[in-house]
């Protein structure tokens, strides 16, 4: 028994998984103490119960099950996305949840789970080849339908996080670096652009020497390019045909200061928090942005300042030495697998992870936008909380299976 424990358990990702989820529930319970909300701790309490149940019944769920149910589930959460936008509640200017009494149910959140799935089961065909237009057509498709219906909630922050895990997905299948360079490139000037002309050519000279490099043929580069170009200087034209809301969280990444007492306010005072916390903090419940409550509803995208304020960078550094544990073990399993499908799965939830960690904390920093993404295992939102105990238990899963074809 013990040797079956120690060969089919992956006790790290487990461990850490678990300690994430009490990290979180603890901040969650110093952001609410004094803020009259101590129902969200009692909620958060009660998916993370659920979550710990849901991620052991996936975790030993047959492996071939998994792949067999993969497109039915998939086309259920369609369904469930399509119905949201006719039934569903308004929560915030998205039209993203049911409502059940106190509880509310995104199905936006589940779709990552049955869209990894989907994806890695069309991948891991055998005739499925990415250099052919269908087979790529096809797998794009996969994720860009559930973006399609998110945005139109719209929750743009949820639907970059599919973008952000289609593409090393992708990579990962075999697609060509051609192809990587047409999805990454646009995206990049996009991005640079909002920073001035420097940055921009910047993006735009490395794109050449990277053509130079991999000495790609000529025509392909040249397309490339031109769209590259394209997209940067139309990045104005789209700025100005954004929503007010949406313009404003662009200026706060730029310029926080800039807006200190509206929509800079939060990154500002989450930066306050994060440098006030020292080396060691100001212990738990002590913290004076938290219990003062100078950053509204912290509980949610912004709880990484919760233990940043109260156990300082000793407490920061171990939140994110527990995240990157969680994905190099799954990294290694993903490797390793000798199952395409369990390699796939395995790198669509360490991509799906990895864009969440890096924007939500990238934010609560204020250096990344404030696009409403929380952060895995330990921000507020028992549907969030839910499908990313349920990620944790697919990379459970595969590792079990690992020796598996």
């Amino acid at each position: 028994m013990q040797n079956w424990f120690s060969e089919n358990i992956n006790l790290g990702i487990l461990i850490s998984t678990l300690l994430l989820v009490l990290i979180g529930l603890g901040s969650i319970y110093s952001a609410t103490y004094d803020a009259g909300a101590s129902d969200f701790f009692n909620r958060q309490l009660i998916w993370a119960g659920i979550g710990l149940v849901a991620m052991l019944i996936v975790m030993f769920i047959p492996f071939r099950t998994l792949q067999l149910i993969s497109y039915p589930l998939y086309i259920f959460s369609i369904l469930l996305l399509i119905g949201v936008l006719i039934f569903g509640k308004t929560v915030a200017g998205s039209k993203s949840w049911f409502g059940f009494g106190s509880f509310g149910l995104q199905p936006s959140e589940f779709v990552k789970v049955t869209c990894v799935l989907a994806l890695a089961t069309y991948l891991s065909d055998k005739k499925i080849n990415l250099s052919r237009f269908k087979n790529l057509l096809v797998a794009v498709s996969i994720v860009l339908i559930p973006i399609a219906l998110i945005i139109r909630q719209p929750d743009v922050g949820t639907a970059i996080i599919y973008v952000l895990m289609l593409i090393p997905v992708l990579y990962w299948a075999g697609a060509s670096l051609t192809l990587m360079l047409i999805i990454i490139s646009p995206a990049a000037a996009a991005v640079a652009a909002l920073f001035g002309i420097t940055p921009f050519l910047i993006v735009l000279g490395t794109l050449l020497i990277t053509f130079f490099v991999l000495k790609e043929n000529k025509l392909i580069s040249a397309i490339i390019f031109s769209i590259t170009v394209l997209v940067g200087v139309s990045v104005q034209f789209i700025y100005g045909k954004l929503a007010p809301y949406q313009q404003k969280r662009i200026d706060t990444f730029l310029n926080p200061e800039a807006d200190p007492l509206g929509s800079g306010y939060n990154v500002i005072q989450s930066k306050v928090a994060i440098g006030s916390g020292g080396v060691f903090g100001k212990g738990f419940l002590e913290g004076s942005q938290t219990q003062l409550n100078f950053i509204p509803a912290q509980w949610t995208d912004f709880i990484y300042c919760v233990p940043a304020e109260e156990f300082g960078f000793v407490g920061s550094i171990l939140i994110l030495i527990l995240f990157a544990y969680i994905l190099f073990r799954s990294i290694n399993v993903a490797s390793t697998a000798k199952s395409r499908f369990a390699s796939l799965v395995t790198m669509g939830v360490v991509s799906i992870f990895s864009a969440h960690i890096l924007i939500n904390i990238g934010m609560v920093m204020g250096i990344m936008p404030v696009i409403g993404v929380p952060l895995p295992l330990l921000s507020y939102g028992g549907s969030f909380l839910l499908s990313s105990m349920l990620m944790v238990g697919l990379l459970l899963n595969m590792y079990i299976n690992r020796k598996e074809y």
